[in-house]
């Protein structure tokens, strides 16, 4: 490598300094010599040239913010004369580099130095590694000049060999800072010198060709811009000429708009806020975003019915009758109807069509287990009204906007889905439903629920605000009905503005006449089997309903008749049976196998669960209806078992605090009931709910965990045909519960013939059909003795109590 300094003669030059400017060794130069310091210079440097052989020679020192820095370059005067503005100057070439040393004097009024020359030789014979930098740097400046169009320098610089004279050729590049420029100055060494060359003009052609990318986008951009520009004012004008040749005016699409909007049967504040738009969508450029969603803002307005809307049907006895055509039972929702279009008529008669502004719509919850058809109940409404019917489902929705609808400042805006399903009516007055409404959540997007409060307000929905619309929108007309599954999962000040009608399942002759009339022909339709190759007789229909099923509604009844169908059908193509077929109850089992239900009564006496001591039938509600649910208790081994309650089965607060209150009453009421509760004082007892992955919580436990304990210290077994239901209290009064109608319908399909309710109860057994209560033996009691003494059957005589033992 090349060494800092050479052992050469010192030299002792004039300085020239060059401001803001710097010269590499091989650089000719012209300089100003108007410029004091410059003139001062050369006049030195030939003052000192007459004593001397060769050229003048000056010392090239860049001057940085007025600080010089630590090496120049050697430099001879090969001219001087005049420059090309007609100005004295001086051409000066640099030939290498010096390290300046201490100031010294000398003619003239310039500033000597002196300075010792620094070896610049590269190695000899050149590295490989320097053979390929030397390589690089020419191919990057070679392609820098080619797109500069210096043909001419690129094989100047291709014929250059020396490593140093290459490195210091690139003071010539404009792109240079003065910076970069003192860099390769100060750097000696000629291969770190040509590696920071190379490196500095990588970075340059780097952020050329990101430059040249920019700009050719944005040119493409513009060209683009102005292409559609020109062929929309050629489309134009095409259309224009058309018109003329066809006769038509001319006109622009805000008039076209206008236009619309003028002739369209609008309310009046809404043809004003239209009109408006159009008058900003004139304003707004082709190529203005906001002239698109105008548009489909106004598209949006004119394509709502403002004011159409359908004629009821106010034949009240053929609505009637449709009703009960399309379903069977649901006599409430039906009557609620019947009675809503007799009052639409009387309304209707006297001129009372819009009081106070408002229409007579109305808001109706259907409630009750899934398959009882509350959703299809939806079409049925509307056909007998005569309306159109939209279904709105709400399953899931946890964005307030769909309901209220985006602003329009968002892309993408839609209005909400009440508008979006009045425009899908073509009418403002019809039948929606409100699918699901109580799976409905809420998170950060907001609270669905809450938007519904204005909705099905029969106060205020006449004057609905869509956030996309921002324009008033009546829906006073519109009968909602909305649909759920638990009532409990409703919002309180949204339930209030509905009216209730429950709907709490069908009974087994409900569900006989569904299938014949309904579920039966449809599914001989998609069986692809004709009516009268396929019939049910009533007798299969029946055991289908109350033992291959156990539901309130009938869904999965559907479900048995059609795999039942398929079955028949795939026989029939393997030639097994022949059509038509009758099916009757023998030909279940063999067609789709064992019954899963078989009512508790029905069993061997010895594997019913009361067999033993310590297991009640009580009744329950849940999600899916009515239920029958069994209760368990037992004693743990004085010796082995810890004291206490233990409660298993997944329960509630509200269900551990009935079993505590139960306990606690035979505790304290056991020597009146003859119980031994002196086992209760030691030993642990422990009650169970069997179905312990389904949670289960309510009061209406409390009788029939009183039961089964009183069973399990008496050893009296508990009636197998005997379910209850009811709250107790510590002083052993049976307080009220709910859910009365579909805990008898759960009894009713368990086969329970005998049902113990709270006596506060009694005007609930109005709702229940009147077939179920004939098949049932229904007792009211205030008190919890005359539970224990309807349950428990009578005590063996002689015979000691066998208490079981918990393991």
């Amino acid at each position: 490598m090349a060494a800092e300094s050479a052992p050469s003669t010192p030299l002792t030059l004039p300085v020239l300094p060059l401001d803001d400017e710097v010269v590499l060794p091989g650089m000719v130069v012209p300089l100003d010599l108007n410029d004091n310091d410059v003139r001062a210079a050369v006049e030195a440097a030939q003052a000192a040239a007459r004593s001397e052989p060769g050229k003048p020679r000056v010392l090239l020192v860049p001057r940085i913010d007025g600080a010089y820095a630590s090496t120049g370059v050697l430099g001879t005067v090969e001219q001087v004369g005049r420059l090309a503005d007609g100005d004295p100057g001086a051409l000066i070439r640099g030939r290498g580099r010096v390290k300046i040393g201490a100031g010294t004097t000398g003619p003239g009024a310039a500033l000597w130095v002196e300075g010792t020359r620094i070896d610049e030789s590269a190695p000899d014979p050149l590295p490989g590694h320097v053979t390929e930098l030397v390589k690089e740097y020419k191919a990057l400046a070679t392609a820098w000049l080619r797109k500069r169009g210096a043909w001419q320098v690129v094989d100047r610089v291709q014929a250059i060999e020396d490593v140093s004279a290459l490195a210091d050729n690139s003071g010539y590049s404009p792109f240079l800072t003065t910076a970069q420029k003192v860099e390769l100055l100060e750097t000696a060494d000629p291969v770190a010198r040509l590696k920071a060359a190379t490196r500095q003009l990588r970075d340059h052609l780097a952020e050329q060709d990101v430059a040249e990318t920019i700009a050719k986008d944005v040119q493409e951009g513009v060209d683009k811009q102005q292409r559609e520009f020109l062929l929309r004012r050629q489309l134009d004008a095409v259309r224009k000429e058309l018109r003329d040749l066809n006769g038509e005016e001319q006109g622009e699409e805000s008039d076209d708009y206008r236009a619309r909007v003028e002739a369209a049967d609008l309310p009046e504040k809404v043809r004003e806020a239209a009109l408006k738009e159009v008058d900003k969508l004139e304003r707004s450029s082709d190529q203005s975003p906001e002239g698109s969603w105008i548009r489909t803002w106004l598209d949006t307005v004119l394509e709502l019915p403002w004011n159409e809307r359908t004629e009821d049907v106010y034949d009240i006895r053929g609505a009637k009758a449709i009703l009960d055509a399309e379903h069977a039972g649901l006599d409430d929702v039906k009557e609620r109807i019947t009675e809503y279009l007799a009052v639409r008529k009387r309304r209707s008669d006297r001129g009372l069509g819009v009081v106070g502004g408002r229409r007579g719509g109305a808001v109706l919850a259907l409630v009750g287990p899934p398959g009882v058809g509350k959703t299809s109940l939806g079409e049925s409404v509307a056909h007998a009204m005569g309306r159109k019917f939209v279904r709105v489902a709400l399953g899931g929705v946890r964005d307030e906007a769909e309901i209220r609808g985006h602003r329009r400042t968002y892309v993408g805006a839609l209005p909400g889905r009440i508008v979006r399903a009045i425009k899908e009516a073509g009418a403002m007055n019809p039948v929606v439903l409100l699918d699901e409404i109580d799976k409905v959540g809420s998170d950060f997007r907001g609270d669905p629920a809450a938007a519904l409060l204005e909705v099905l307000d029969p106060a205020q929905n006449h004057t609905f605000r869509d956030h996309y619309l921002e324009v008033e929108l009546d829906l006073s007309d519109v009968v909602f009905l909305a649909t759920a599954n638990v009532l409990e999962a409703i919002p309180e000040a949204l339930l209030d503005r509905m009216e209730l009608v429950r709907l709490d399942g069908y009974t087994e002759d409900e569900k006989v006449v569904i299938a014949r009339d309904h579920l039966l022909p449809r599914q001989l339709e998609r069986a692809g089997l004709a009516n009268d190759e396929v019939t049910l007789d009533e007798s299969a229909l029946r055991k289908l309903a109350g033992e291959y099923t156990r539901e309130a509604g009938v869904r999965t009844l559907e479900r048995s008749i059609a795999r039942l169908l398929r079955k028949i059908a795939a026989q029939h193509e393997l030639a097994e049976r022949k059509l038509p077929f009758t099916v009757r109850e023998e030909h279940l089992r063999d067609l789709i196998g064992r019954p899963h239900h078989v009512p508790e009564s029905a069993q061997d006496p010895a594997e019913r669960r009361t067999a033993v001591p310590g297991v009640a039938t009580g009744l329950a509600v849940t999600g899916a209806g009515g239920d029958v649910l069994f209760v368990e208790a037992s004693l743990a081994d004085p010796e082995t078992g810890a004291a206490g309650l233990t409660l298993t089965g997944q329960l509630g607060d509200v269900m551990k605090e009935s079993a505590q209150i139960a306990l606690s009453f035979l505790r304290s009421h056991g020597a009146e009931l003859e119980l031994p509760v002196a086992d209760l004082k030691d030993r642990g007892v422990h009650i169970h709910f069997p179905a312990g992955a389904v949670p289960k919580d309510g009061p209406s436990a409390g009788v029939t965990m009183t039961t089964a304990l009183a069973s399990l210290l008496s050893g009296r077994l508990v009636r197998t045909d005997v379910a209850m239901t009811g709250e107790v209290s510590l002083t052993g009064r049976v307080l009220p519960i709910g859910g009365v109608k579909q805990k008898l319908l759960a009894a009713h399909r368990a086969g329970v013939t005998t049902v113990v309710i709270p006596k506060r109860n009694e005007a609930d057994l109005d709702d229940v059909p009147a077939e179920v209560l004939d098949k049932l033996d229904v007792h009211a009691v205030t008190d919890v003795r005359q539970v224990l003494e309807l349950a428990l059957s009578p005590a063996t005589s002689g015979a000691a109590p066998e208490v079981p033992v918990a393991a």
